[in-house]
């Protein structure tokens, strides 16, 4: 999970730097957001599978259900955030970096 997690979190980072690089500062700034707007609640639940993992007798799928309703909530209010809050907004340079942050995680199935 963790090995995901860097992955989507790397990914952010070279989708950022292809944007600021494309399309200057702004699409840079929006580039990172829309990423951490994927990888922040993966993150996040990732970490709540963990925890419960490794409690005796508290794996169960309602953990899991509930891990993922927080996560798709937390990203369409980080999303709404960022879209609220940065006047600035490169709206390529955000849903493309989220889109890459999303399917980062194909590169490890090709990997082995």
């Amino acid at each position: 999970m963790l090995r995901i997690v860097l992955l989507q979190f790397a990914s952010t980072a070279v989708a950022g730097a292809i944007a600021g690089w494309l399309g200057g500062v702004h699409a840079l700034v929006s580039a990172l957001l829309g990423g951490l707007c994927c990888v922040v609640p993966n993150g996040l639940f990732a970490l709540r599978l963990f925890i419960s993992a490794n409690k005796p007798g508290a794996v169960n799928p309602m953990t899991f259900f509930i891990g993922e309703f927080i996560k798709i909530a937390l990203t369409i209010a980080l999303l709404g955030a960022v879209v609220w809050l940065y006047r600035d907004l490169n709206w390529l340079a955000l849903i493309a970096a989220f889109i890459v942050a999303l399917k980062s995680y194909i590169i490890l199935l090709f990997r082995h």
